[in-house]
């Protein structure tokens, strides 16, 4: 038998060794070989596999070869035997075989993303990120990843991690949070691998605010006023009853007839989560008539810029 045994690189558990190796009976007697049924022996049988061109036997001075390949079904050292059962002195005659499966193993750092509170439309930041680390013996093979659940679109992902990762090796993914719409949202990093227990993931929650403005009343309708004189302030509450911080960015005075109100305001910046503040206006008309002009609100929140309706008239 040349040779009388193989030793196998470390190969990934589940796949198969390439090319196969290869093993030659000869025959160096004078008499005919004849064989009986070639089998595979020893501790670990089903790792291997063998294929050969040896039939019933082989003339003198002639040979067959043997064709073999591993398998791991599990981590660690792996052996078996072709035992070769002939009318040859020694017979059986054996092949020894050896092999060492290697697995890879998906750790993932942390296993999930919880994100702060975030305005809608708005990206989280710094990103958050988590590390995967193959603390296995084999090369971890990674197919592609995607974001799934129940709001992908939320997520946004960048990972280091290509194909794969060496046995020890690690990768890294860095993930910000946008939300679309207020309330929990949620999605997943799904990893597709070759290590147990794939398709790995990483949970990802946050959930999005927004803040909402209700103006109470939404108009102002002043008394006929004399021309030239100034009426008694109105007010208007500006409510913020949304979920996040309204963030006022100017409070101006707009409209046909601007010059013949006047108005002041408390807001500042802006407005918490659950907060108001008012703003007073005053009606002096500038000539008989009616005379109408609007407040306009640019802020942070949905239907931004806000209006207030003025009308009066002078006499």
């Amino acid at each position: 038998l040349n040779p009388g045994s193989l030793t196998f690189a470390n190969q990934n558990v589940g796949t198969t060794s390439s090319p196969a190796q290869s093993v030659t009976l000869n025959n160096t007697g004078t008499g005919a070989l004849t064989i009986g049924s070639i089998a595979l022996t020893g501790a670990n049988p089903g790792d291997f596999t063998q294929t050969n061109t040896c039939g019933g036997g082989v003339a003198a001075g002639g040979n067959c070869s043997f064709s073999v390949t591993f398998t791991p079904t599990a981590t660690g050292s792996r052996s078996a035997s072709i035992t070769i059962p002939d009318n040859a002195a020694g017979s059986p005659h054996t092949i020894t075989l050896s092999g060492t499966g290697v697995g890879p193993v998906v750790l993932l750092n942390p296993g999930s993303l919880t994100f702060a509170n975030q305005n809608v439309g708005t990206t989280s930041s710094p990103a958050q990120s988590v590390t995967l680390n193959n603390t296995g013996t084999g090369a971890l093979t990674i197919g592609s990843i995607a974001l799934t659940g129940a709001n992908p679109g939320d997520f946004t992902q960048t990972n280091t991690c290509g194909g794969g990762v060496a046995a020890g090796g690690n990768c890294s993914f860095s993930v910000t949070f946008t939300p679309t719409a207020t309330g929990s949202r949620s999605a997943s990093i799904t990893i597709p691998d070759n290590a147990a227990g794939s398709p790995h993931a990483v949970t990802l929650s946050g959930t999005g605010i927004a803040p909402v403005v209700s103006l109470n009343p939404g108009s102002l309708a002043f008394a006929n006023q004399n021309v030239g004189t100034t009426s008694t302030s109105q007010s208007v509450t500006v409510n913020n009853i949304g979920t996040a911080t309204l963030v006022v960015g100017s409070i101006v005075l707009g409209g046909t007839n601007p010059g013949d109100f006047a108005q002041t305001n408390n807001c500042g910046s802006g407005v918490v989560a659950g907060g108001n503040c008012s703003i007073s206006v005053t009606f002096t008309p500038t000539a008989a008539g009616s005379r109408g002009a609007s407040v306009t609100i640019t802020d942070n929140a949905a239907g931004s810029p806000q209006t207030i309706t003025l009308t009066g008239t002078g006499q």
